[in-house]
């Protein structure tokens, strides 16, 4: 695949999510990849970082955002203040199927306290490739904005 056709990823944790930030980059070697911070495990507060992921995909500048913080919620409130942002907290794969299937979300936010890397990959992966079925679940999601 070459970079012009390459799927592009938001990306951004707080401290708590930031060592399955760096993994998530290096494992997502199929798409290009945004790093929106932070930078270190060093204390930050996590509207620093999903704002600017939300904003990234808001702006259809990036196709698909991932938000990684120690409980996923924080990160999640933050981004689903911005319009058209479908942020869903997954903590199982079929979380993440289900949350692209029925909901159209378009930023995974993963609870780093609670999730294996190997879990937070496979829900990378199966977010990042599985399609919105839109059908009866079009005018479900057409309903959520204000």
């Amino acid at each position: 695949m070459s970079t012009a056709t390459k799927i592009k990823i938001a990306i951004g944790a707080d401290h708590a999510g930031f060592d399955y930030k760096e993994m998530l980059k290096h494992y997502l070697t199929n798409y290009e990849v945004k790093d929106f911070g932070t930078y270190s495990t060093a204390s930050v507060d996590y509207p620093d970082f999903a704002h600017p992921v939300a904003s990234a995909v808001e702006s259809k500048e990036y196709t698909f955002g991932i938000l990684v913080c120690g409980s996923a919620n924080g990160v999640a409130i933050t981004a689903n203040k911005h319009q058209d942002i479908r942020a869903s907290i997954c903590w199982l794969n079929e979380l993440a199927a289900l949350a692209r299937q029925h909901n159209n979300a378009n930023i995974l936010c993963i609870p780093a306290r609670f999730v294996s890397v190997e879990l937070a990959q496979e829900m990378a992966a199966t977010f990042l490739n599985t399609p919105f079925e839109g059908g009866r679940h079009a005018g479900r999601v057409n309903k959520i904005s204000c």
